[in-house]
């Protein structure tokens, strides 16, 4: 049914006032950009990328906003979409991660209003919070002509040079996905496809509080740290980082 996802969006909207981060004036930003495909199945067609800010979100408010616009993109009632957020403090644990790498007790869980949420994407543990651009992705990769492994190199490459544009030198690790400056992680991946539909995505830490991550093992690895744009580029903020993302999304995916 057209618009289900605004319906919902509708529906979730009396959670959240209107006042002080001005959630909802944004949630309903939608950029939409008209661009020219390559060439698929032997015809050119117009590809379209919308670029939803939804400002920030509980998890799980964003978790079934996803799952509505999987269903929505599946039917071809919506283009492929990019979604970006905020989420209040929360551990996320991939579906086959080991619950042993929360470290935090339940009652320090608590004490600091952090959820656990078992999810659907890949990865172990990791951690979302204010400071942090989550993206999440909802594209057919048929439609992109990428296998899953590709899929997941790209979002390496855009995170790549993305930080690259604030003088932030980071590489991949080929034992361990994601990105990396050193020995420490800077952003986070974890994807879901299922019938050639992406959900799930990434996490990049901005100007992120780390100390949140002294209650996990970041990504079930031990022996490595976590670090943040601001750590290496003090002035940065997210304001300055979104559109840049957005530019290299649209860069990398080839929509432009």
């Amino acid at each position: 049914m057209p618009g289900t996802a605004d319906a919902l969006f509708r529906a979730v909207r009396p959670l959240f006032p209107l006042s002080g981060r001005g959630i909802w004036p944004r949630m309903g930003r939608t950029m939409k950009v008209k661009l020219l495909a390559a060439r698929q199945g032997g015809s050119d067609a117009p590809r379209e990328l919308d670029v939803r800010d939804l400002g920030r979100l509980p998890y799980r408010t964003a978790l079934a906003i996803q799952e509505q616009l999987v269903e929505e993109r599946r039917a071809a009632r919506i283009a492929d979409t990019l979604l970006l957020v905020e989420h209040d403090p929360v551990y996320t644990l991939g579906r086959n991660a080991d619950a042993a790498n929360v470290l935090a007790t339940p009652a320090a869980l608590a004490a600091a209003g952090v959820e656990v949420v078992r999810t659907s994407r890949g990865g172990d543990v990791t951690y979302h919070g204010p400071g942090q651009v989550v993206g999440y992705p909802i594209l057919d990769l048929r439609r992109l002509g990428e296998s899953v492994v590709g899929y997941v190199g790209r979002i390496e490459e855009v995170l790549i040079r993305l930080v690259a544009a604030f003088g932030i030198a980071a590489q991949r690790d080929p034992a361990n996905r994601g990105v990396w400056v050193g020995q420490e992680k800077i952003a986070a991946l974890g994807v879901r496809v299922t019938r050639g539909i992406t959900m799930h995505g990434f996490a990049l830490n901005v100007t992120t509080d780390l100390a949140a991550y002294r209650g996990i093992v970041p990504c079930g690895i031990r022996g490595r740290g976590v670090t943040s744009m601001r750590r290496l580029a003090p002035e940065v903020t997210l304001e300055a980082v979104k559109p840049e993302l957005v530019r290299q999304f649209r860069s990398v995916m080839g929509y432009d």
